[in-house]
């Protein structure tokens, strides 16, 4: 075993190494695609696998870190967590549900302390039909110069702006505008991106490789930043099928949350990475779930990141300036003490019972 704190990293380089080191000491079958653009410390970037199970398994969960790079502190620590967990392993394996985890979805934003991949592209907004109109975002247009001011930290005037904006509109109308994901802005916030990132092509070719004989597929995709502290939202991540979102509740609980009808924290997206397995898996029937994390107030989290653009437009800034802005998003994202992370293995865990329970 591992303790739950020593599972999580302070980096991305540290936690690729724990991630590496506990599926080779498993004996578990070890792929990686390699990034092409190094880290922030110089280090090789890639997105590793680690399978737990014959490669021809019928029943297959994934479990995936990293989606939204910083988000990796988290995700990474609960896939180390089950690396050393032998009750779990051995509760999967009795089962013939192999387990296939996806370490660093986003490498890049991982190791430079951003969510969005190194496109600038919020990645769980990239998975359109790029062939076809892309989905406007008027809202968004209306507040991109409110939210990426010219100066950092905002000015009086803009903290104004921003206020009456909320006064007009409602906190849910701003939070909607500014996630639900946007195409028109390449330097803003969850921008989705014109064509598939590097990242989006990667996970296509993982589940190429490794589902395209799963019959029965389950996924728990981690996240943090939305919701209270410690608590893991369980968000359904399937498209809008109502067979689907009634396995997912059977699985997870009756407390499953959708963004199709409202009752989750999160806004109503599109471009979401679970389309790829549909596309990529068509015979599989398929079942997910995103884990979502509470850390700090909303309000935070959307300041971390408005900083975070800001810097990404504004490279050249005093670089203690650019300390302080990377260390706020980190802290908007990851919760570095023993009681959030025990909180977020000891969900996560159950999750992961609970799926081998439904693929079963």
């Amino acid at each position: 075993m591992i303790g739950v704190a020593q599972a999580f990293s302070s980096s991305y380089r540290a936690a690729r190494v724990q991630f590496l080191e506990g599926a080779a000491r498993a004996g578990m079958a070890i792929h990686s695609l390699a990034h092409p653009l190094p880290g922030r410390e110089g280090e090789a970037l890639a997105l590793d696998t680690a399978r737990d199970g014959p490669p021809d398994a019928e029943r297959l969960l994934i479990v995936t870190s990293a989606c939204h790079g910083v988000e990796g502190h988290c995700g990474s620590g609960v896939q180390v967590f089950a690396l050393h967990d032998a009750e779990w392993r051995a509760k999967a394996q009795a089962a013939g549900v192999a387990v296939l985890y996806v370490h660093a979805l986003n490498p890049h934003g991982f190791s430079w302390t951003r969510r969005v991949t190194h496109e600038n592209v919020d990645l769980n907004r990239n998975f359109q039909d790029f062939a076809q109109p892309l989905p406007a975002n008027s809202a968004y247009a209306e507040v991109h110069g409110l939210m990426l001011p010219p100066e950092w930290p905002p000015t009086q005037a803009n903290r104004a702006a921003v206020a009456a904006y909320v006064a007009r509109h409602g906190a849910a109308a701003l939070q909607a505008a500014v996630t639900q994901g946007q195409h028109g802005f390449a330097d803003g916030l969850f921008y989705g991106g014109a064509e598939p990132t590097w990242s989006n092509l990667a996970w296509r070719a993982v589940l190429r490789r490794e589902a395209g004989r799963a019959r029965r597929l389950a996924w728990i995709d981690l996240h943090t930043g939305l919701g209270p502290s410690g608590i893991g939202e369980r968000i359904f991540a399937c498209r809008d099928d109502a067979a689907a979102l009634a396995r997912a509740r059977a699985w997870w609980g009756a407390g499953v949350t959708s963004v199709y009808d409202g009752s989750s924290t999160s806004a109503f997206l599109t471009g979401m990475a679970f389309n790829a397995v549909y596309e990529e898996c068509p015979r599989a029937e398929y079942t997910g779930l995103a884990l979502e994390y509470g850390t700090v107030p909303f309000e935070e989290v959307i300041e971390s990141l408005r900083g975070d653009h800001w810097l990404h437009r504004h490279p050249q800034a005093p670089p203690a300036l650019a300390e302080t802005i990377r260390a706020r998003l980190l802290g908007a994202f990851y919760t570095d003490t023993d009681a959030w992370k025990g909180q977020v293995i000891s969900q996560a865990r159950q999750a992961m019972f609970q799926a081998v329970d439904g693929l079963t």
